[in-house]
Parts: C-alpha cells; structure tokens; sequence
C-alpha cells in the first residue's frame, strides 16, 4: 500500500504503484506515473508526462519533467523517461524532450545524480552513470553506459560520450568524447584512457594492453587520423572494445572528437 504524507499533493490523474512512498510537501502531475517502491523524500515536485521506474528514490527540491529550457518548445506533449534503481539527490533538474529532438528525455538504469545536477531535453543517458555535484548536460546529448562525469562538469549540446568514458571535474566539453577515454580541462583534451574504471568493471589485462594499443595508434601514430582510425580497425577488428572506439569515431555525427593536447 502507498505511503502518501498528508502534505503531499498528488493529482487524480497520476498513475502510482502500490508500493510508493510520497514524503512531505511532494507534488506529483496529473500525467506522471511512478513504478513500484518509487520514493520522493520530501518537497520533490515532478510535472510533465514522466515516468519513473521501479527504486527509484528522489530527493529534497529537485525538479523533474518541468517544462525545457528551449524557447521553441510550444507545449508538445513530449516525454521523460527515467528507468529502475536510479538516486537522484538534491535540486536536480531533467527536463522532457521538444519536437525537435525526438520527443523524449531518457535516463536508463543504476544511475546516481548528485545534487544541482542537470539533465537537458532530448539527452539519452544510458545505464550505470554517475553525474557527480553541478554536471551540467546541455540538450541533445548522448551518454553511454558506465560513464562517471567529476563535479562541475559540462557537455555541449549535441554532445556524445562513450561507455566507459571518464570526465574530470570541472571539465568544459565541446566536442565528442570517445568510448574509454579520460578528458579533463577546459576547454577539455583527452589525457588517455579510463584505466582505473575498466580494472574496476572487471576489464582483463589483456582486454586492457589492446585498448592501450590501438588508442596509441589512433592517437600518436603517423599520417591523417581517418587513416590512423581505418588501420586500426583493420588490426583489432576482432577486438570488440576497440571497435567500439572506432565504430564513435566514424560516426558522423557532425561533431569532432576531443583530441590529446586540445586547448
């Protein structure tokens, strides 16, 4: 049975598991469905068509499924799509998606949000992601699975991050970063990549040794980096990881990669 404090305004038209727990002052939107064993804490307010998925537990003031903040955003009934076992602390805000995106904000599973951090419409962020305090992410984004971002970090519209990737803290970031990296700085440049976080999923050494490899070879080898990326993926092209890498980077997305050394 739901446990709904007497201070909290639920509308009628809100769809809640009977599992739910709805701290003080919370106030919950006529097209908002919540999954079972949802929690918000106290003085969560969560608006717009959005859906959160099983566990997930919300905190104090944060701001979830609100209009977006796009001037050409007229009203669609776009949606937020948030899914299981997420912790989304403090004053965060995520925003729904506009007609010019998709439609649909989504957040995946098993991802932590630190307080004051943001997610933008039409941003996909994918499943085990940490946002660390004040990580800031623009709209259109795209954040694969397993990424941490440091305090204070942001990605730029349309920006695109790798599964596995690493973003320092403080890290302002303007172009793509590819799967494994480690960037830092502002404006961000690619330092290398995310060794402590792949020995901490459990990557082999030598899963390890072949990525470090084939990132040299991109990175430091000689003649244009679209020849570096075609040879190889000629040579690791039974190497999944590494095809990864390459499969971001020809891509075309539009966007260049950030680099080693970038200013």
């Amino acid at each position: 049975m739901s446990e709904i404090h007497p201070t909290a305004i639920i509308d009628l038209g809100a769809e809640l598991a009977d599992s739910v727990k709805i701290g003080p002052y919370c106030v919950v939107g006529a097209h908002v469905r919540l999954g079972e064993n949802v929690v918000l804490h106290s003085h969560v307010v969560i608006e717009g068509r959005t859906t959160i998925g099983a566990r997930t537990q919300i905190y104090p003031f944060a701001s979830i499924g609100h209009h977006p903040q796009d001037l050409k955003f007229k009203g669609e009934p776009s949606t937020l799509e948030i899914g299981t076992d997420n912790m989304i602390r403090e004053y965060v805000t995520m925003n729904p998606g506009t007609e010019g995106g998709g439609m649909v904000t989504r957040v995946g599973d098993r991802c932590a949000f630190l307080a004051g951090s943001h997610v933008g419409h039409d941003s996909i962020v994918g499943n085990n992601v940490v946002f660390s305090n004040n990580v800031m992410l623009a709209g259109h984004c795209k954040v694969g699975d397993f990424v941490i971002f440091g305090g204070g970090a942001a990605l730029q519209q349309f920006g695109r991050v790798g599964k596995h990737a690493f973003i320092g803290g403080m890290s302002g970031v303007e172009n793509d970063v590819i799967p494994y990296g480690l960037v830092i700085g502002n404006r961000a440049h690619l330092v290398g990549l995310n060794l402590v976080g792949l020995r901490r999923r459990g990557f082999s050494r030598e899963q390890i040794s072949v990525l470090r490899e084939a990132y040299d070879m991109i990175f430091t080898g000689e003649g244009a980096l679209r020849d570096r990326v075609a040879r190889t993926g000629d040579r690791f092209a039974d190497q999944p990881e590494v095809m990864e890498i390459i499969n971001f980077i020809q891509d075309e997305s539009g966007r260049a990669i950030v680099m080693p050394g970038d200013a």
